[in-house]
C-alpha cells in the first residue's frame, strides 16, 4: 500500500510528517521523492528527509548521517531557456515507523518549492518494530 504526501514549502522551513502509531507495527520506506517549482523563478535549493526532528536547515547533505533518508537538489534559472535540473537520492531503503521531517533550504533566494513524497507501507512484526524504533532513538542522540 502506498501513502502519499504533497505540499508547498517555503525557504528555511521544516515540515513534520506524522507516521508513528501506538503499536509501531506499521513501517514505511521512501519509494518516490520529487520536487516541482512553485513559480517561474530562479531557484537553487536542497530538500532533505530525516527520521529525526531537525533544529534547522542547510544546503549540505551528509550521506554519513544515519537519519538522512532522502535528498533532492533542485536548480532552475528563469533567465535562460534551460530546463530545470534536479538530482534525487533516496539514501537507502531504510524502514522507519516514526515521524519523519522534511527540510528546505534555498541557496540563493527565498523561493518556495512543491514536494511529492510517496511511501511504501510495510507490515512489521514485533521484533522489526522494536528494531526500527530503537534505531531512530539511537540516531537522535
Amino acid at each position: 500500500m502506498k501513502k502519499t504526501f504533497k505540499g508547498l514549502m517555503a525557504n528555511e522551513t521544516i515540515k513534520r510528517i506524522r507516521l508513528s502509531t501506538i503499536d509501531g507495527l506499521t513501517g514505511y520506506k521512501i519509494s518516490k521523492l520529487q520536487v516541482f517549482p512553485f513559480a517561474d523563478n530562479t531557484i537553487e535549493a536542497t530538500l532533505k528527509v530525516f527520521t529525526t526532528k531537525q533544529t534547522g536547515t542547510s544546503n549540505t547533505a551528509n550521506f554519513d548521517d544515519p537519519t538522512l533518508i532522502g535528498a533532492v537538489y533542485f536548480s532552475m534559472d528563469s533567465n535562460t531557456a534551460s530546463y530545470p535540473e534536479d538530482m534525487t537520492v533516496v539514501v537507502d531503503e531504510k524502514i522507519f515507523n516514526q515521524d519523519i521531517y522534511i527540510t528546505l533550504h534555498c541557496h540563493n533566494s527565498s523561493a518556495s518549492l512543491n514536494y511529492y513524497l510517496e511511501l511504501e507501507q510495510v507490515k512489521l512484526d514485533l521484533n522489526e518494530a522494536t528494531v526500527a524504533t530503537l534505531k531512530d532513538m539511537r540516531a537522535s542522540e
